[in-house]
């Protein structure tokens, strides 16, 4: 199968070519590499200058194309006829040699496979065959993790997710990829991260990135994945690895952060539910304030005070915002 990468970046060029320098080891090499660039100086076209890989075709974009969903839109435009299949990586990713391999034997196994997501390795510790399981452990398919403050907080209080992960709950706030274990198997879900995304190219004539996410876009990887499970089947496939290494540099300030936490929280929850029930209604409101509080209480047991707190500040006024003024 033919297929194209999508590498949509801001602001770092050390990152992107540690991303590049990982897919020039691939055993099965992208037809075409797309790089769009939406950055405010010249430092990433330099960098790319000053290293060959082939098939790569790079793209500098203004601001009137500039942010994570225009980004993708604009480098879907410029894919090639012969591509079967779209990838999308972030530019803070490092593959294994045998991720596009296996990313796309998963479209030749599962041919309904609309889009199949990779698989983060270096995020979470698991544990095999633990025969005695903990309240605050989470297993899944004879594996073993720690459940995070945040999870074992909601457990304590009623508002764990009730779906297996990559699924919403009626009340949003599921359990995210990272809930997978390291089996090497094939899980069918209806989302996963935008940033270790692949997806069949004829998708894209029935719908687009979201225009409603502007800038760094939290949840739109969501938005498009819940809109995309509607036409077909999704997948993530555990043994398509990769290390994701979060860089600070290109990310929106805490409070606008937190602000999007919480409204593009709302929007994707009325994505896959327009019409919640209240008692679904009355566990997401909870599960905000919950968390709202924990990071709150960050200010005190971390070292990063002022994140934390402008990041709280952030979600409160974006939860009052959805009193006036709701996302549509």
């Amino acid at each position: 199968m033919k297929f194209t990468l999508i590498v949509c970046t801001y602001q770092r060029p050390g990152p992107l070519l540690t991303l590049l320098k990982s897919v020039s080891k691939q055993t099965l090499f992208p037809n075409q590499i797309l790089i769009i660039d939406g950055s405010k100086n010249d430092e990433t076209r330099k960098e790319l200058e000053g290293y060959s890989i082939k098939n790569l075709e790079y793209f500098k974009v203004e601001e009137d194309n500039r942010g994570l969903t225009k980004q993708r839109n604009f480098g879907i435009e410029r894919v090639v006829t012969s591509s079967e299949i779209v990838c999308f990586l972030d530019d803070d990713i490092v593959i294994t040699p045998t991720y596009f391999q296996n990313l796309l034997d998963t479209y030749q196994k599962f041919p309904d496979a609309l889009a199949v997501g990779g698989y983060i390795k270096n995020e979470v510790e698991w544990r095999k065959d633990k025969e005695v399981i903990k309240f605050d452990d989470f297993e899944y398919d004879g594996f073993t993790r720690k459940l995070g403050s945040r999870h074992l907080l909601r457990k304590k209080l009623g508002l764990q997710p009730d779906v297996p992960p990559g699924y919403m709950p009626k009340f949003s706030n599921g359990y995210a990829i990272g809930f997978l274990p390291p089996t090497g198997k094939n899980y069918k879900v209806e989302s996963f991260m935008g940033g270790v995304a692949s997806y069949r190219k004829d998708l894209f004539n029935k719908i687009k990135f979201s225009s409603y996410f502007e800038g760094y876009g939290l949840y739109e990887d969501m938005d498009f994945c819940l809109r995309a499970s509607k036409l077909g089947q999704l997948y993530v496939n555990t043994a398509a690895q990769l290390y994701h290494y979060h860089n600070e540099s290109g990310r929106p300030n805490q409070f606008k952060y937190g602000k999007m936490v919480i409204r593009n929280g709302w929007y994707v929850w009325r994505v896959k539910y327009p019409s919640p029930g209240l008692k679904s209604k009355i566990k997401w409101h909870a599960t905000a304030f919950l968390l709202t509080l924990v990071r709150f209480s960050n200010v005190l047991n971390t070292s990063q005070r002022k994140k934390a707190f402008t990041e709280s500040l952030g979600r409160v006024i974006g939860w009052w915002s959805l009193l006036i003024n709701k996302p549509v």
